[in-house]
Protein backbone atom coordinates (compact mmCIF):
# COMPACT_ATOMS: atom_id res chain seq x y z
CA UNK A 1 0.00 0.00 0.00
CA UNK A 2 1.28 3.45 -0.82
CA UNK A 3 1.95 6.02 1.77
CA UNK A 4 0.10 9.15 1.54
CA UNK A 5 0.77 12.54 1.86
CA UNK A 6 -1.09 16.16 2.41
CA UNK A 7 0.42 18.32 -0.53
CA UNK A 8 -2.05 21.58 -0.31
CA UNK A 9 -4.22 23.05 2.64
CA UNK A 10 -6.19 25.94 2.52
CA UNK A 11 -9.26 27.29 4.83
CA UNK A 12 -11.58 29.82 5.24
CA UNK A 13 -11.95 32.20 8.75
CA UNK A 14 -14.01 30.25 11.11
CA UNK A 15 -16.58 33.03 11.78
CA UNK A 16 -20.42 33.53 11.20
CA UNK A 17 -20.92 34.38 7.51
CA UNK A 18 -23.96 35.37 7.25
CA UNK A 19 -23.79 36.64 3.41
CA UNK A 20 -21.93 33.96 1.80
CA UNK A 21 -24.00 30.28 1.20
CA UNK A 22 -22.07 27.48 2.76
CA UNK A 23 -21.04 26.20 -0.89
CA UNK A 24 -19.06 28.85 -1.53
CA UNK A 25 -17.29 28.39 1.78
CA UNK A 26 -16.28 25.27 0.40
CA UNK A 27 -15.44 26.16 -2.88
CA UNK A 28 -13.32 29.09 -1.38
CA UNK A 29 -11.42 26.53 1.08
CA UNK A 30 -11.00 23.96 -1.97
CA UNK A 31 -9.43 26.28 -4.39
CA UNK A 32 -6.75 27.48 -2.14
CA UNK A 33 -5.73 24.28 -1.33
CA UNK A 34 -5.78 23.37 -5.18
CA UNK A 35 -3.43 26.73 -5.30
CA UNK A 36 -1.03 26.01 -2.79
CA UNK A 37 -0.63 22.14 -3.51
CA UNK A 38 0.54 22.89 -7.44
CA UNK A 39 -1.93 20.26 -8.78
CA UNK A 40 -4.25 21.06 -11.77
CA UNK A 41 -7.90 20.58 -11.22
CA UNK A 42 -8.45 17.87 -13.74
CA UNK A 43 -5.88 15.76 -12.38
CA UNK A 44 -7.99 15.33 -8.98
CA UNK A 45 -9.17 11.86 -9.17
CA UNK A 46 -11.72 11.27 -5.99
CA UNK A 47 -13.17 13.82 -3.52
CA UNK A 48 -14.50 13.00 -0.18
CA UNK A 49 -16.86 15.46 1.37
CA UNK A 50 -17.47 16.21 5.35
CA UNK A 51 -20.64 17.94 6.53
CA UNK A 52 -23.65 17.65 9.25
CA UNK A 53 -26.53 19.10 8.14
CA UNK A 54 -25.57 20.76 4.99
CA UNK A 55 -28.09 18.33 2.25
CA UNK A 56 -27.84 15.90 -0.64
CA UNK A 57 -24.69 15.98 -2.83
CA UNK A 58 -23.01 18.35 -1.14
CA UNK A 59 -19.80 18.19 -2.73
CA UNK A 60 -20.73 17.38 -6.31
CA UNK A 61 -22.15 21.24 -5.73
CA UNK A 62 -18.88 22.62 -4.22
CA UNK A 63 -17.04 20.76 -6.89
CA UNK A 64 -19.02 21.83 -9.55
CA UNK A 65 -18.45 25.89 -8.78
CA UNK A 66 -14.43 24.88 -9.65
CA UNK A 67 -15.70 23.29 -13.01
CA UNK A 68 -14.58 19.60 -11.32
CA UNK A 69 -16.88 17.08 -12.22
CA UNK A 70 -17.38 13.45 -13.36
CA UNK A 71 -15.01 12.19 -10.66
CA UNK A 72 -16.30 9.58 -7.50
CA UNK A 73 -17.57 11.94 -5.06
CA UNK A 74 -18.45 10.37 -1.53
CA UNK A 75 -20.42 12.79 0.81
CA UNK A 76 -19.38 12.09 4.43
CA UNK A 77 -22.10 12.44 7.73
CA UNK A 78 -20.59 11.36 10.65
CA UNK A 79 -21.54 14.50 12.91
CA UNK A 80 -18.59 16.69 14.44
CA UNK A 81 -15.77 13.85 13.30
CA UNK A 82 -17.30 14.78 9.00
CA UNK A 83 -14.84 16.31 8.24
CA UNK A 84 -11.95 13.77 9.83
CA UNK A 85 -13.94 10.75 8.17
CA UNK A 86 -13.66 12.53 4.49
CA UNK A 87 -10.09 12.67 5.16
CA UNK A 88 -9.75 8.81 6.47
CA UNK A 89 -11.68 8.19 3.15
CA UNK A 90 -9.48 9.87 0.88
CA UNK A 91 -6.47 8.07 2.36
CA UNK A 92 -7.48 4.58 2.52
CA UNK A 93 -8.38 4.80 -1.31
CA UNK A 94 -4.93 6.08 -1.81
CA UNK A 95 -3.83 3.59 0.14
CA UNK A 96 -5.60 0.91 -1.85
CA UNK A 97 -4.83 2.07 -5.21
CA UNK A 98 -7.50 3.59 -6.64
CA UNK A 99 -6.15 7.02 -6.82
CA UNK A 100 -2.89 9.04 -6.60
CA UNK A 101 -4.32 12.08 -5.85
CA UNK A 102 -7.59 13.55 -4.23
CA UNK A 103 -9.04 15.87 -1.67
CA UNK A 104 -11.23 15.87 1.22
CA UNK A 105 -13.24 18.98 2.12
CA UNK A 106 -15.36 19.96 4.96
CA UNK A 107 -17.69 23.28 5.93
CA UNK A 108 -20.43 23.82 7.56
CA UNK A 109 -22.83 26.96 8.54
CA UNK A 110 -24.60 27.03 12.16
CA UNK A 111 -24.24 30.62 12.71
CA UNK A 112 -28.07 32.05 12.09
CA UNK A 113 -29.65 35.38 13.28
CA UNK A 114 -31.72 33.19 16.01
CA UNK A 115 -28.44 31.62 17.49
CA UNK A 116 -28.65 28.35 19.74
CA UNK A 117 -27.61 25.37 20.35
CA UNK A 118 -26.41 22.87 17.39
CA UNK A 119 -29.79 21.36 16.11
CA UNK A 120 -31.45 18.18 17.94
CA UNK A 121 -31.56 14.91 16.52
CA UNK A 122 -35.57 14.37 16.66
CA UNK A 123 -34.60 10.22 15.83
CA UNK A 124 -32.25 9.86 19.01
CA UNK A 125 -34.27 9.14 22.33
CA UNK A 126 -31.71 11.66 24.26
CA UNK A 127 -31.93 14.34 22.02
CA UNK A 128 -34.97 14.22 21.72
CA UNK A 129 -35.87 14.67 25.67
CA UNK A 130 -33.59 17.81 25.65
CA UNK A 131 -30.40 16.64 25.48
CA UNK A 132 -27.35 19.37 24.43
CA UNK A 133 -23.39 19.07 24.31
CA UNK A 134 -23.54 21.69 27.05
CA UNK A 135 -24.87 19.92 29.72
CA UNK A 136 -23.12 16.67 28.62
CA UNK A 137 -19.65 18.48 29.38
CA UNK A 138 -20.91 19.91 32.63
CA UNK A 139 -21.40 16.30 33.67
CA UNK A 140 -18.23 15.13 32.59
CA UNK A 141 -16.64 18.33 34.16
CA UNK A 142 -18.16 17.47 37.52
CA UNK A 143 -17.30 13.76 37.22
CA UNK A 144 -13.47 15.01 36.64
CA UNK A 145 -13.56 17.01 39.38
CA UNK A 146 -14.99 14.78 41.67
CA UNK A 147 -12.42 11.73 40.81
CA UNK A 148 -9.45 14.02 40.66
CA UNK A 149 -10.00 17.01 42.12
CA UNK A 150 -9.49 19.16 38.86
CA UNK A 151 -10.42 22.69 39.28
CA UNK A 152 -12.83 25.64 38.14
CA UNK A 153 -9.07 27.34 37.59
CA UNK A 154 -7.58 24.99 35.78
CA UNK A 155 -10.01 24.31 33.24
CA UNK A 156 -10.69 28.12 32.90
CA UNK A 157 -6.87 28.64 31.75
CA UNK A 158 -7.44 25.91 28.79
CA UNK A 159 -9.78 28.95 27.74
CA UNK A 160 -6.87 31.54 28.24
CA UNK A 161 -4.35 29.09 26.35
CA UNK A 162 -6.21 28.66 23.00
CA UNK A 163 -7.63 32.48 22.87
CA UNK A 164 -4.27 33.27 23.00
CA UNK A 165 -3.45 31.06 20.28
CA UNK A 166 -6.96 32.22 18.38
CA UNK A 167 -5.24 35.32 18.72
CA UNK A 168 -2.41 34.34 16.82
CA UNK A 169 -4.10 32.54 14.18
CA UNK A 170 -5.44 34.84 10.96
CA UNK A 171 -8.26 31.86 10.94
CA UNK A 172 -9.88 32.88 14.02
CA UNK A 173 -12.15 35.65 14.50
CA UNK A 174 -10.68 36.58 17.52
CA UNK A 175 -8.02 39.68 18.52
CA UNK A 176 -8.22 39.74 22.29
CA UNK A 177 -6.99 37.51 24.97
CA UNK A 178 -8.49 36.82 27.72
CA UNK A 179 -7.96 35.87 31.76
CA UNK A 180 -8.83 33.17 33.65
CA UNK A 181 -11.39 35.79 35.33
CA UNK A 182 -12.94 36.45 32.64
CA UNK A 183 -13.49 33.05 31.85
CA UNK A 184 -15.11 32.29 35.98
CA UNK A 185 -16.99 35.62 35.82
CA UNK A 186 -18.98 35.27 32.07
CA UNK A 187 -22.60 34.05 31.92
CA UNK A 188 -22.67 30.26 32.70
CA UNK A 189 -24.39 27.85 29.89
CA UNK A 190 -24.34 24.63 32.06
CA UNK A 191 -22.44 24.78 35.34
CA UNK A 192 -19.69 25.11 36.15
CA UNK A 193 -18.69 25.74 32.32
CA UNK A 194 -19.40 28.99 31.45
CA UNK A 195 -19.70 30.64 27.54
CA UNK A 196 -16.05 31.20 27.51
CA UNK A 197 -15.60 27.62 28.51
CA UNK A 198 -17.49 26.59 25.26
CA UNK A 199 -16.80 27.36 21.62
CA UNK A 200 -18.12 29.68 19.95
CA UNK A 201 -20.86 29.17 17.22
CA UNK A 202 -19.41 29.61 13.50
CA UNK A 203 -19.27 28.97 9.79
CA UNK A 204 -16.41 27.70 8.26
CA UNK A 205 -14.39 25.22 5.30
CA UNK A 206 -11.14 23.49 5.02
CA UNK A 207 -9.80 21.60 2.51
CA UNK A 208 -6.94 19.38 1.93
CA UNK A 209 -4.96 17.64 -1.22
CA UNK A 210 -4.01 14.31 -0.81
CA UNK A 211 -1.07 11.91 -2.82
CA UNK A 212 0.02 8.83 -3.36
CA UNK A 213 3.93 8.36 -2.81
CA UNK A 214 4.35 7.96 -6.25
CA UNK A 215 3.53 11.38 -7.09
CA UNK A 216 4.06 13.27 -4.36
CA UNK A 217 7.39 14.76 -4.49
CA UNK A 218 6.14 16.33 -8.30
CA UNK A 219 4.43 18.93 -6.54
CA UNK A 220 6.53 19.37 -3.48
CA UNK A 221 10.00 19.01 -2.06
CA UNK A 222 8.41 19.01 1.73
CA UNK A 223 5.32 16.81 1.69
CA UNK A 224 3.53 16.30 5.37
CA UNK A 225 3.11 12.15 5.58
CA UNK A 226 -0.06 10.71 7.19
CA UNK A 227 1.25 8.37 9.09
CA UNK A 228 -1.76 6.74 10.70
CA UNK A 229 -5.56 6.94 9.88
CA UNK A 230 -7.97 5.75 12.20
CA UNK A 231 -11.49 5.95 12.60
CA UNK A 232 -13.61 4.10 15.35
CA UNK A 233 -17.34 3.96 16.87
CA UNK A 234 -18.25 4.06 20.28
CA UNK A 235 -19.53 0.73 22.13
CA UNK A 236 -22.32 0.68 24.75
CA UNK A 237 -22.15 2.22 27.99
CA UNK A 238 -24.20 3.13 30.86
CA UNK A 239 -23.67 6.68 30.33
CA UNK A 240 -23.25 8.28 26.90
CA UNK A 241 -20.78 10.56 26.40
CA UNK A 242 -20.96 12.09 30.38
CA UNK A 243 -17.29 10.23 31.73
CA UNK A 244 -14.35 11.35 32.87
CA UNK A 245 -12.71 9.77 29.96
CA UNK A 246 -13.44 8.69 26.30
CA UNK A 247 -12.84 4.97 25.82
CA UNK A 248 -13.07 5.17 21.91
CA UNK A 249 -10.54 7.79 21.73
CA UNK A 250 -8.65 5.75 24.52
CA UNK A 251 -8.59 2.76 21.66
CA UNK A 252 -8.33 4.61 18.62
CA UNK A 253 -5.13 6.60 19.89
CA UNK A 254 -3.59 3.40 21.06
CA UNK A 255 -4.10 1.79 17.57
CA UNK A 256 -2.46 5.10 15.87
CA UNK A 257 0.38 4.86 17.68
CA UNK A 258 0.37 1.40 16.96
CA UNK A 259 0.59 1.76 12.91
CA UNK A 260 2.65 4.62 13.02
CA UNK A 261 5.39 3.10 14.82
CA UNK A 262 5.14 6.49 17.42
CA UNK A 263 4.46 6.70 20.99
CA UNK A 264 2.32 9.91 22.89
CA UNK A 265 5.52 11.21 24.19
CA UNK A 266 6.58 11.41 20.85
CA UNK A 267 3.61 13.57 19.34
CA UNK A 268 4.98 17.62 19.31
CA UNK A 269 1.56 19.16 18.73
CA UNK A 270 -2.11 17.62 18.90
CA UNK A 271 -5.18 19.42 17.60
CA UNK A 272 -7.91 17.59 19.55
CA UNK A 273 -11.69 17.71 20.19
CA UNK A 274 -12.39 20.87 22.71
CA UNK A 275 -15.37 21.88 22.33
CA UNK A 276 -15.49 22.86 25.67
CA UNK A 277 -12.91 23.13 28.08
CA UNK A 278 -12.96 19.86 29.55
CA UNK A 279 -13.42 18.02 26.69
CA UNK A 280 -9.48 19.01 26.15
CA UNK A 281 -8.79 18.21 29.33
CA UNK A 282 -9.56 14.82 29.34
CA UNK A 283 -8.51 13.97 26.20
CA UNK A 284 -5.03 14.89 26.99
CA UNK A 285 -5.22 12.00 29.40
CA UNK A 286 -7.49 9.68 26.58
CA UNK A 287 -4.33 10.25 23.77
CA UNK A 288 -1.22 9.20 26.33
CA UNK A 289 0.04 13.07 26.86
CA UNK A 290 -0.24 12.24 30.51
CA UNK A 291 -1.80 9.75 32.92
CA UNK A 292 -5.43 9.80 34.31
CA UNK A 293 -6.24 12.64 36.78
CA UNK A 294 -3.06 14.48 36.02
CA UNK A 295 -4.72 16.87 33.31
CA UNK A 296 -5.11 19.48 35.78
CA UNK A 297 -1.72 19.43 37.08
CA UNK A 298 -0.49 19.77 33.67
CA UNK A 299 -2.13 22.44 32.98
CA UNK A 300 -0.97 24.07 35.92
CA UNK A 301 2.78 23.34 35.10
CA UNK A 302 2.36 24.12 31.36
CA UNK A 303 2.60 21.01 29.45
CA UNK A 304 0.35 21.42 26.79
CA UNK A 305 1.34 25.07 26.05
CA UNK A 306 3.60 25.55 23.61
CA UNK A 307 7.14 25.31 24.62
CA UNK A 308 5.49 22.30 26.77
CA UNK A 309 5.50 18.68 26.22
CA UNK A 310 3.40 18.60 23.75
CA UNK A 311 1.66 21.63 22.15
CA UNK A 312 -2.47 21.34 22.26
CA UNK A 313 -4.31 23.34 20.13
CA UNK A 314 -1.61 26.04 18.92
CA UNK A 315 -4.73 26.91 16.72
CA UNK A 316 -6.70 27.61 19.46
CA UNK A 317 -8.67 24.81 18.56
CA UNK A 318 -12.00 24.53 18.28
CA UNK A 319 -12.34 27.20 21.90
CA UNK A 320 -10.99 29.69 19.89
CA UNK A 321 -12.14 28.85 16.64
CA UNK A 322 -15.29 28.02 16.86
CA UNK A 323 -16.66 23.95 15.84
CA UNK A 324 -18.84 24.53 12.23
CA UNK A 325 -19.07 20.49 12.67
CA UNK A 326 -18.01 19.49 8.86
CA UNK A 327 -15.22 21.91 8.68
CA UNK A 328 -13.23 20.63 12.05
CA UNK A 329 -11.67 17.85 11.17
CA UNK A 330 -10.01 18.73 8.22
CA UNK A 331 -8.97 22.45 9.40
CA UNK A 332 -7.01 20.05 11.96
CA UNK A 333 -5.29 18.27 8.70
CA UNK A 334 -4.62 21.33 7.18
CA UNK A 335 -3.21 23.21 10.83
CA UNK A 336 -0.86 19.99 11.05
CA UNK A 337 0.49 20.38 7.23
CA UNK A 338 1.71 24.88 8.42
CA UNK A 339 2.69 23.52 11.52
CA UNK A 340 4.95 20.73 10.10
CA UNK A 341 6.29 22.36 7.26
CA UNK A 342 7.11 25.59 9.36
CA UNK A 343 4.49 27.81 7.91
CA UNK A 344 2.11 28.28 11.08
CA UNK A 345 3.38 32.17 11.72
CA UNK A 346 2.67 33.82 14.94
CA UNK A 347 1.40 30.19 16.52
CA UNK A 348 4.67 28.09 14.94
CA UNK A 349 5.90 25.27 17.06
CA UNK A 350 9.42 25.36 16.59
CA UNK A 351 11.12 22.15 15.52
CA UNK A 352 7.68 20.05 15.15
CA UNK A 353 8.15 17.11 13.48
CA UNK A 354 4.85 14.65 14.35
CA UNK A 355 1.61 16.28 14.97
CA UNK A 356 -1.76 14.43 16.00
CA UNK A 357 -5.41 15.31 15.50
CA UNK A 358 -8.22 14.06 16.84
CA UNK A 359 -12.26 14.24 16.88
CA UNK A 360 -15.23 12.83 18.56
CA UNK A 361 -18.38 13.12 16.97
CA UNK A 362 -21.99 12.02 18.06
CA UNK A 363 -24.44 11.91 20.81
CA UNK A 364 -26.46 8.57 20.31
CA UNK A 365 -28.05 6.68 23.09
CA UNK A 366 -26.59 3.80 24.90
CA UNK A 367 -23.13 4.26 23.20
CA UNK A 368 -20.57 6.97 23.90
CA UNK A 369 -20.51 8.60 20.71
CA UNK A 370 -20.81 7.81 16.81
CA UNK A 371 -17.24 8.58 15.61
CA UNK A 372 -13.80 9.41 16.81
CA UNK A 373 -10.71 9.59 14.58
CA UNK A 374 -7.16 9.86 15.58
CA UNK A 375 -4.94 10.78 12.39
CA UNK A 376 -0.80 11.36 12.68
CA UNK A 377 1.13 13.01 10.48
CA UNK A 378 4.83 13.23 10.25
CA UNK A 379 6.67 16.14 8.30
Amino acid sequence: MSAVHVIGAGMTQFKPHPTVEVHELARQAAWAAIESSGVRPEDIELAYAGHAYQGQCFGQKVLLKIGMTGMPVVNCENACASGASAVWGVVNAIKAGQADIGIAIGAEKLASAKGGFTPLVADDLESSMGRVMPSVFSMMARKHMDRYGTTLDQLARIAVKNRRGGVRNPYSPWRDEITVEDVLAAPMIAEPLTRLSCCPVSDGAAAVILASDRVARRYTARPVEVRAAILASGIRNGVGMADDHSEMTIRAARRAYEVAGIGPEEVDLCELHDPFTIAELVHYEDLGFCAPGEGGRGVDEGWFDIGGRVAVSPSGGLLARGHPLGATGVAQIAEMFWQLRGEAGERQVLGARVGLAHTVGGGVTQIEAGATSVHILVG
